[in-house]
């Protein structure tokens, strides 16, 4: 049995528990009971290490831990800074400090999502009494580092990580358990739809419904779409929209079918490669194949279309998204004894902002069958 952990949002909480605590008490903590929220359940964290930095300021540390999940923030440290404020404004103060990501699209603001404010509000504010007022400064020593190696930047989070997450719970979803879970659900809709949409995650999701499709027919997958795909075949699903951010789902174009970068990347191998075959011109697609992300890949060819009037982000993503129906038809014939009767894949591409990049053909008929 897989083991379930926390997300990023509770440590932070935790931490700057601790370090109110301090302030308070003047005494450490080397646990902290913080109420979830999401799920109404208070979880038990334990401090690594509480200071008092002058009378009206103090530090504590938490050390992440999500479960079983291939997660690269494993036991990185988490700050939190804790400061009585006097003045005018709200009660309780919260910003990001060194590590802590910034919005592109958010003016430069702290990377840190609803879900965390609103823990650590309601965690702090029933500490304080009436007119006491504190500043939260939540930081990630290890963020900045950590955030080369995640896609954050291909959704305009730069220089660190997010605080991101709708609940407190981190479920495995990179094991065989949650796999388990996903088919359980695909099996419920199977037997009620004969056509259905897969989503790797929660933007997908977000997005499908937001365009009206009728979310009883969204099936999640995280990285699992090959071993889904293979399911939805046995199960009779006649047909699949798969529908997803361009940086995960282009890998399927080449063949990969467990999307998760521990496993397998190939991004800018495929999009190189499919440029090629487009007839991009050679420095044009060594500028591609260099490109630190995908959505750096497609700025590059929106810029190449602004400037001279041509059409690249259709031929190649026109070109990746057919590949990515053929190849999933192949890989489900290659696991089916369904023969010609196997699930008919049509595949939806969208960027960062959530703004569709291309429909392959079949998308583009399943998505008006859908909605």
């Amino acid at each position: 049995m897989s083991r379930s952990g926390y997300t990023l949002p509770v440590f932070a909480c935790a931490a700057a528990v601790a370090a109110l605590h301090w302030l308070r008490h003047h005494q450490p903590l080397t646990v902290v009971s913080v109420d979830l929220i999401e799920p109404a359940q208070l979880a038990e964290i334990s401090i690594e290490q509480v200071a008092g930095l002058s009378e009206n300021k103090a530090l504590a540390i938490t050390r992440s831990d999500p479960g079983d999940n291939l997660d690269l923030t494993r036991n990185t440290p988490i700050w939190a800074m804790v400061e009585w404020r006097e003045g005018e404004g709200e009660t309780v103060i919260i910003q990001g400090g060194e590590g802590i990501g910034k919005q592109l699209n958010g003016e430069g603001e702290a990377a840190i999502y609803a879900y965390a404010y609103r823990l650590l509000l309601e965690n702090l504010r029933q500490m304080l009494t009436s007119g006491e007022k504190i500043t939260v400064t939540i930081i990630l020593p290890l963020g900045r580092s950590l955030a080369v190696r995640t896609s954050n930047a291909a959704f305009g989070v730069v220089e660190g990580l997010s605080l991101l997450g709708t609940t407190g719970i981190s479920q495995p979803l990179s094991t065989p358990d949650q796999l388990t879970a996903f088919r359980a659900e695909l099996q419920d809709k199977a037997s009620r739809f004969e056509s259905l949409v897969f989503c790797i995650g929660e933007n997908g999701l977000d997005l499908a419904r937001k365009l009206g499709i009728n979310g009883e027919r969204l099936v999640k997958t995280a990285n699992w779409l090959g071993p889904m795909l293979v399911e939805a075949d046995v199960l009779g699903v006649k047909e699949i929209l798969l529908f997803g951010y361009h940086g995960k789902l282009m890998k399927l174009a080449g063949g990969i079918f467990h999307t998760h970068h521990h496993l397998a990347d190939g991004r800018r191998e495929i999009l190189a490669a499919h440029c090629a075959l487009v007839g991009l011109s050679s420095p044009d697609i060594q500028a591609i194949f260099a490109s630190p992300t995908a959505e750096a890949a497609l700025k590059y060819l929106r810029s190449l279309d602004a400037s001279t009037g041509s059409d690249w982000v259709n031929l190649v993503y026109g070109a990746i998204a057919a590949a990515i129906d053929s190849r999933s038809q192949e890989y489900i014939h290659c696991h089916s004894d369904r023969g010609a009767a196997a699930t008919v894949c049509g595949s939806v591409l969208f960027d960062r902002d959530r703004q569709i990049i291309i429909k392959s053909k079949t998308g583009w008929m399943l998505t008006g069958k859908l909605c």
